[in-house]
């Protein structure tokens, strides 16, 4: 398990180097800070100090070298926008979009296994029929659309639930429901189809013939033996939550890394951006070190 947990870290470690080489030469596409943040009048001296004092004066080379030495003393730099650690001001917006996710997924999680096997118990009966339906509404659902909808009829039409924030359980509701849905209609149709061949097996018809209790029959024999591909949606479905709730995150106001990316992106606050990509990139890749280690204890052949 040691040697398994090395490889996948070593090669994690190999992707998020790219990654921060990427982005840094990207973001200094996006155009100077000083022009966004002095005022139009302000002097060519100005701008000068500005972009000294920002360390933007350097050519591009050695700006990344001194970037990836304060990076090696996991020092991610200032924010130029709020004169503050940029690597604070991230996990202060990361802490939102973490419990967002995790509340969604736990939600989803639930609720897709019990909907996906019970369907699947059931195949081509009316039940089936239904969630099937339900869940291919759900995954081709447009997530923008549904938050849209969402906040015309629950927030301005019914005055049920706040359009932004996240002052109170209430406007927790549509960002949850809304990003809910997708990840939702996927992992109940990746359940079903696998829970259908799990329960075709030889083992479970033995199972039947011994007069095993249904419940029995489907979350404790099939169930396992169906889990594999299910824990690989699952931990896509989780990683896209970490990485693109930006869209959502924007129409709530929802505090999270996702709107601070864009917003830093805009105001070209390049510490911030890279500073959350970073942040966002290490969860997830500890998420997928996880994903494989499930994999490794349910079925011990992928650890070779």
């Amino acid at each position: 398990m040691g040697k398994f947990i090395r490889q996948r870290a070593f090669a994690s470690l190999i992707s998020l180097l790219l990654l921060v080489v990427a982005v840094f030469f990207l973001s200094r596409l996006t155009g100077d800070p000083a022009a966004l943040y002095l005022p139009v009048e302000a002097s060519e001296e100005m701008r000068q100090q500005f972009r000294e004092v920002h360390g933007l004066n350097d050519p591009v080379m050695v700006q990344f070298g001194r970037y990836v030495a304060d990076l090696v003393q996991l020092d991610f730099g200032e924010s130029i926008r709020k004169a503050r650690p940029a690597f604070d001001v991230v996990i202060e917006s990361f802490w939102w979009t973490l419990q967002l996710a995790l509340i969604t997924m736990a939600l989803v999680t639930v609720a897709a296994i019990v909907l996906g096997s019970l369907a699947a118990f059931r195949a081509g009966g009316l039940f089936d029929r239904i969630a099937t339906v339900i869940s291919l509404i759900g995954a081709s659902a447009p997530d923008f659309w549904v938050a849209i909808v969402g906040i015309v009829v629950f927030a301005v039409g019914l005055g049920w639930l706040p359009t932004s924030g996240v002052g109170t359980p209430l406007h927790w509701v549509l960002p949850i429901a809304v990003l809910f849905i997708r990840p939702f209609g996927l992992i109940v149709q990746v359940v079903r189809g696998s829970m259908i061949t799990a329960l075709s097996s030889a083992y479970v018809k033995t199972a039947r013939a011994k007069g095993v209790k249904s419940q029995t029959i489907i979350f404790v024999h099939a169930l396992r033996n169906a889990m594999l591909p299910v824990i690989t949606v699952i931990g896509d479905q989780a990683a896209a939550l970490l990485n693109g709730a930006v869209v959502i995150e924007t129409i709530f106001g929802f505090p999270g890394v996702g709107k601070l990316m864009i917003d830093s992106i805009l105001q070209r606050d390049f510490n911030v951006v890279l500073a959350a990509i970073m942040v966002t990139a290490i969860a997830i890749f500890l998420m997928n070190l996880l994903i494989d280690m499930a994999y490794s204890l349910l079925d011990p052949r992928i650890r070779h």
